[in-house]
């Protein structure tokens, strides 16, 4: 419940710094300090409050093909990394949280107390790891902790026996990217890979860990993640999502392939309201891939379009992969929702095309019936106050009414009214269920986030972008050849990591180069989302397909074989927007404020 509250007070403060400027022409210099360090506690607090409940974001693909007790034994190693990385907080957060002199610049509160959040969630988080429930007991809980300290005091001690300082990118992420391919969650594995390239350098460089994760959350950018996942989860909690699958049913449902093109229209506007694939991905599976199959289509092509479907609410405002971009690269999301809208329906658009040509070959669709100008009239009326919030959020940020964060909140509190006021569907229970699960996924994305921020300062401090940019020199003299070059890697990237994992690590070095060569990083911004959203889509990871054919009970092979026309399409659709810049350019200047 702590998390829950820190979240909402932060919403609320956000609300209120939006209702002084204009409302009362009197902006306060102090929200954006209160937030943003309730976010901070939040989120530390929610880790450890992830680790208990076996949340956290990770690749579990190795751990799956195990039998029981090779498993046991890997659980066991994963557990002491965990708690390795725990400790690594914990000492060096308290460490530098003791250095910390300066005060915040508005309240005069001394920041030590913002970055005091650090080894108080890395304690509680061994706390979990350490207490005995369902998954261990007393034993094995102690033996993890003994061991995560042994781990801990070998590097600590050992690392300047091995290996040097200038060796420390390498090592940096040969050993986050082996604990990520073994399991271990994604955010303590960039902080102990960081640890271990640090460890044989100047000890003073071990305090910038938990500076850097502390630092890196106290931003009001960041915010704009709990917000949007909240508003979606009200959303969804108070039944818009019904109301759109009405929608999109009465205005394609007679079509050839009527109810999948239902689906897609259906995905294409739940876009604009949830920012998240697998949110999406999952909602749409339970309620459409049954009625698919009770009108003819095959299981697996249903779950896979759902699953390609579902890909749009990352490239249609608003887009938690390119709000995590924006904070990555230190771009505009304004600029980055605007500039995805072409592609976002060229996407749509193309999964239209490939429902329309695999229905006419197989004979799907057909068999509902045209749906008179007044039912449609009247479900247009019922869903247009979720239709209309998109709009909302991009011309908000894009015309200077509210940022990006702020745009988020007003975007919770008109779910709220729309839930609770107009749809009539949220209730005390239903809305308590979908705060508290939305916390937690904000929580175990932005953890992930925060890790990544001393990842990105061990690269930076050893100039690794600009070292890759020497050696691709004679790419960058042929922008067109490093283009075709980074998308070849970023799709096979996209099937062995999830996409934030991927975006953390790639982003801060390939944001430089792509510069250099002269391309725009908000074009690109959309390239690299665009890329590791279809990696959700191939095996062996395809989180999407996962989701969508467990949710709609469909074969895992199979329903990997019915994407692949989806796929195709999609990549057609990526590289138009990698060699036609006007896409995502030609939009921006239409909506230039």
């Amino acid at each position: 419940m702590a998390c829950v509250g820190l979240i909402l007070v932060a919403v609320a403060v956000a609300c209120l710094q939006v209702v002084m400027r204009y409302g009362f022409r009197s902006a306060l210099p102090w929200p954006e300090e209160v937030a943003s360090g309730a976010f901070t506690w939040a989120v530390m607090l929610g880790m450890a409050l992830a680790t208990s409940r076996g949340a956290h974001i990770a690749i579990d693909v190795l751990p799956r093909l195990l039998a029981q007790r090779p498993r046991a034994v890997l659980d066991f190693v994963i557990a002491t990394i965990m708690a390795t990385a725990s400790i690594v907080l914990l000492v060096h957060g308290m460490e530098y949280m003791q250095r910390v002199i300066s005060a915040s610049p508005a309240l005069q509160l001394p920041m030590k107390y913002l970055f005091l959040a650090v080894p108080v969630g890395a304690a509680l988080n061994l706390f979990f790891l350490f207490w005995p429930d369902g998954r261990r007991g007393f034993l094995q809980g102690a033996g993890i902790l003994i061991a995560a300290v042994l781990a801990y005091l070998a590097i600590r001690n050992g690392a300047g026996l091995l290996y040097t300082q200038a060796s420390g990118p390498m090592v940096l992420v040969l050993v986050g990217l082996c604990a990520i391919v073994i399991g271990v969650p994604v955010a303590f594995s960039l902080v102990i890979g960081a640890f271990t390239a640090f460890a044989s350098a100047n000890p003073i460089l071990l305090v910038t860990i938990a500076q850097n994760m502390g630092a890196s959350m106290n931003s009001f950018t960041l915010l704009a993640i709990p917000f949007f996942i909240l508003a979606a989860a009200v959303m969804n909690a108070g039944g818009i999502t019904p109301r759109l699958v009405e929608l999109a049913m009465l205005l394609v449902g007679h079509l050839r392939g009527g109810l999948a093109q239902a689906n897609v229209v259906t995905n294409t506007m739940l876009a604009g309201v949830s920012g998240s694939s697998t949110a999406d991905a999952s909602t749409i599976a339970k309620l459409l891939v049954p009625e698919m199959e009770k009108r003819g289509y095959d299981r697996p092509f249903s779950a896979a379009l759902t699953a390609a479907g579902s890909t749009l609410a990352n490239l249609i405002p608003p887009s938690l992969g390119l709000i995590i971009y924006a904070a990555l690269a230190s771009v505009s999301v304004g600029a980055l929702f605007v500039a995805t809208i072409v592609p976002g329906l060229m996407v749509a658009a193309a999964l239209m095309l490939v429902v329309w040509l695999l229905s006419r070959q197989r004979g799907y669709g057909g068999d509902m019936p045209r749906s008179s100008g007044r039912e449609k009239m009247r479900a247009l009326l019922t869903a247009i106050p979720a239709l209309i919030l998109p709009v909302i959020i991009v011309g908000g940020v894009r015309f200077g009414v509210f940022t990006a964060t702020e745009a988020g909140a007003i975007a919770m509190i008109y779910a709220l009214f729309c839930g609770t006021f107009l749809y009539r569907k949220l209730t005390g229970r239903n809305l308590t269920a979908a705060v508290r699960d939305a916390v937690l996924d904000t929580v175990v994305i932005v953890v992930i986030i925060a890790a990544a921020a001393p990842f990105a300062w061990v690269l930076a401090f050893e100039r690794v972008p600009q070292k890759i940019a020497v050696g691709m020199a004679v790419l960058v003299e042929r922008p067109w050849l490093l283009m075709l070059a980074i998308n070849a890697f970023l799709l096979v990237v996209g099937l062995f990591m999830e996409m934030i994992a991927a975006m953390v690590i790639l982003v801060p070095i390939l944001v430089p180069l792509v510069v250099m060569a002269g391309f725009d990083p908000i074009t690109f911004g959309l390239i690299i989302v665009m890329n590791l959203v279809i990696g959700a889509l191939t095996p062996p990871l395809g989180v999407l397909i996962f989701t969508t054919a467990r949710a709609g009970g469909a074969d895992l092979v199979a329903t990997f074989r019915a994407v692949v026309p989806f796929l195709l399409a999609m990549i057609t659709v990526l590289l138009l927007v990698a060699f036609v810049p006007a896409l995502t350019q030609a939009p921006m200047r239409w909506l230039a404020p």
